[in-house]
């Protein structure tokens, strides 16, 4: 661990009954510094109750000995081997209330552009259920009619790192399984930043296809030189001059 457990707790604790500055008390939380100073100021955590670190062995009292004397000092947090692990999230990725409306249009979303994506690599991301996920998936969620599709990046419920390592795994997977991609799938399979250093490929347009050939063709052929200016002059003869003059000199 990182970090004591009920770190805004502890920090009301330690606000409340130490000395320590407030840069020190949240190193050890893991908050900002002014979020602490709004707990001393009684802004924010109105009615937290501390949690002492020290009667749950998470602080030993000599570590806020040596803060105290030295306000430069970073105080340690102690080891529980008992805690060792639990870092490690388990089960969906936890997402703030304020947010959770915004899961099923996430899911939609992922649903309909990445339908590569297993119900478990989109409960990790956006932090949902299976069951959420198919109700979404065969429409049968009780709103379905009112989910609008949205990034879930652009929501703010997972980062674009997390969405291409899902996505390349995917493509992976699929490469294992020797499944054939279409060209609009294994596009949907590159990440971000591959995307956006490919190339634009130069395409035909449809309704001129095949019509290169004539094209070329056409330009190929070269125009008539009209450079000698005599060779205008320089008419034929013919039968019919002939005639014009026997009709201009008539026989007597």
């Amino acid at each position: 661990m990182t970090k004591p457990l009920m770190a805004k707790a502890t920090a009301v604790w330690l606000v409340d009954n130490t000395t320590l500055s407030f840069k020190q008390i949240a190193d050890f939380c893991e908050m900002h510094e002014l979020e602490v100073q709004g707990i001393a100021d009684g802004d924010v955590a109105a009615g937290v109750k501390g949690f002492d670190p020290i009667a749950n062995n998470q602080l030993d009292p000599i570590e806020i000995e040596r803060g105290q004397a030295d306000p430069a000092y970073r105080l340690r947090l102690k080891h529980n081997k008992a805690a060792e692990g639990e870092e490690k999230r388990r089960g969906p990725r936890y997402t703030p209330l304020s947010k959770r409306q915004d899961r099923p249009a996430a899911i939609l979303w992922l649903v309909k552009f990445h339908p590569e994506l297993s119900d478990g690599a989109i409960g990790k991301l956006v932090g949902t259920t299976k069951p959420t996920i198919q109700s979404i998936r065969d429409r049968s969620h009780w709103n379905i009619n009112n989910i609008t599709p949205i990034d879930p990046v652009a929501l703010g419920l997972c980062r674009q790192s997390e969405l291409d390592a899902a996505v390349q795994a995917a493509a992976r997977k699929r490469a294992a399984e020797g499944v054939v991609m279409s060209d609009d799938e294994r596009r949907k399979l590159v990440s971000t930043e591959q995307s956006l250093g490919m190339a634009p490929e130069a395409k035909m347009p449809a309704g001129i296809a095949g019509l290169e050939a004539f094209t070329l063709s056409e330009r190929e052929e070269k125009p008539a030189d009209f450079s000698d200016a005599e060779s205008f002059f320089n008419l034929p003869q013919n039968d019919d001059d002939e005639d014009e003059d026997e009709d201009d000199n008539p026989r007597r």
